[in-house]
């Protein structure tokens, strides 16, 4: 209780192999030494997030797609947007401008 699945399996990549990262000693140990060298190797940080913006039909890129319809509500016209909502494509992988901290990297940024 109090810990996420990738955690407590020694999945997480900043993990010491002191700290439940697996040492050579436990079941598969071959497997738990590659893991603790590899976490030793993980970098804290993020170079890339996922996209949070879509592409439309015609290939435009944006947050959200409305279309402009007519209703008639007695006897007068009335512009009204509808967003739409299929046909949109995701962005997909966006690379960052400058590396960020990945959040579940234990380090203190600024210390008051």
């Amino acid at each position: 209780m109090g810990t996420s699945g990738s955690k407590s399996r020694g999945l997480w990549p900043f993990a010491s192999p002191a700290a439940g990262g697996g040492g050579a000693e436990g079941p598969g140990g071959q497997q738990a030494l590659a893991r603790a060298r590899a976490a030793r190797a993980a970098t804290p940080f993020v170079f890339t997030r996922r996209g949070s913006m879509y592409y439309d039909e015609d290939g435009d890129l944006a947050h959200e797609f409305y279309e402009e319809t007519i209703v008639t509500k007695n006897g007068r016209k009335r512009a009204k947007l509808k967003r739409i909502h299929k046909n949109l494509i995701p962005q997909g992988i966006v690379k960052l401008e400058h590396p960020r901290i990945h959040v579940d990297f234990p380090v203190i940024i600024c210390e008051v």
